[in-house]
């Protein structure tokens, strides 16, 4: 069956084992500069309510919650949501992050157009992650007794994940813009010194090299169903 063709790992090991590397890389980063403070004092929902303050984003709230680095802007309720260590902290990890975040808010004040896109494919995503694979499996394996009927349901289940890969590639830009930006509004508002900001690089850095690996391992796992019906017919 195709779930064991050996050719998968092709396709699979890699961007599993890159994002593997960036899950690391993320943990012990901010593990690393969580210990250490930022020289003014300022805790993450400081920062981010700073930074909001000055870009004019009074109406976006800033609020705690649980989960280790479960930190996201929330643009339909116009709420920027911080995990417990990032919230309360003074640290150069925290800072970083709550700044990362506010950026997004700022991305979402300015109609930054990827942010856009991505924000209207949240609805077919959260279900084209889960039935493509269904249908592209069902599809498969009903096409001896269903003929091109099977086929077509393979095909479907393809392009509802292709959905998954476009929203993973999409992802990359809108998360390196608020990065930068993040790193911009750090200096530039006097939150971190540029000798703390080799640690907010290193912690968002590797943020970022996760997106990477998303993006990899659904394009290549998009590559694999096409390989596979390709092969089939």
């Amino acid at each position: 069956m195709f779930y064991f063709d050996p050719v998968y790992f092709l396709f699979a090991l890699p961007p599993l084992l890159l994002g593997l590397w960036a899950q690391f890389r993320v943990k012990s980063a901010f593990k690393k500069y969580s210990q250490v403070a930022t020289q003014s004092g300022i805790t993450g929902a400081q920062a981010a309510m700073k930074i909001l303050q000055r870009g004019g984003l009074s109406n976006v709230n800033v609020e705690m919650t649980r989960g280790m680095l479960s930190d996201h802007y929330d643009p339909s309720h116009k709420v920027l949501r911080l995990s417990e260590d990032v919230y309360n902290l003074p640290s150069i990890a925290s800072v970083g992050v709550a700044a990362h975040e506010a950026g997004h808010a700022l991305q979402d004040k300015k109609d930054y157009f990827p942010l856009t896109i991505r924000s209207a494919m949240v609805p077919v995503v959260s279900i084209g992650s889960w039935l493509g694979p269904i249908l592209f499996m069902v599809g498969f394996f009903m096409t001896g007794m269903l003929g091109t009927f099977g086929t077509s349901v393979a095909w479907a289940g393809i392009i509802l994940f292709g959905a998954t890969a476009l929203f993973a590639v999409v992802t990359l830009p809108v998360e390196l813009d608020a990065s930068r930006r993040a790193k911009e509004l750090l200096v530039s508002q006097g939150i971190v010194s540029q000798r703390e900001m080799q640690g907010v690089n290193a912690v968002l850095d590797a943020a970022a090299l996760t997106y990477v690996a998303a993006a990899a391992q659904a394009i290549m796992q998009l590559l694999y169903y096409v390989m596979v019906m390709n092969r089939r017919n």
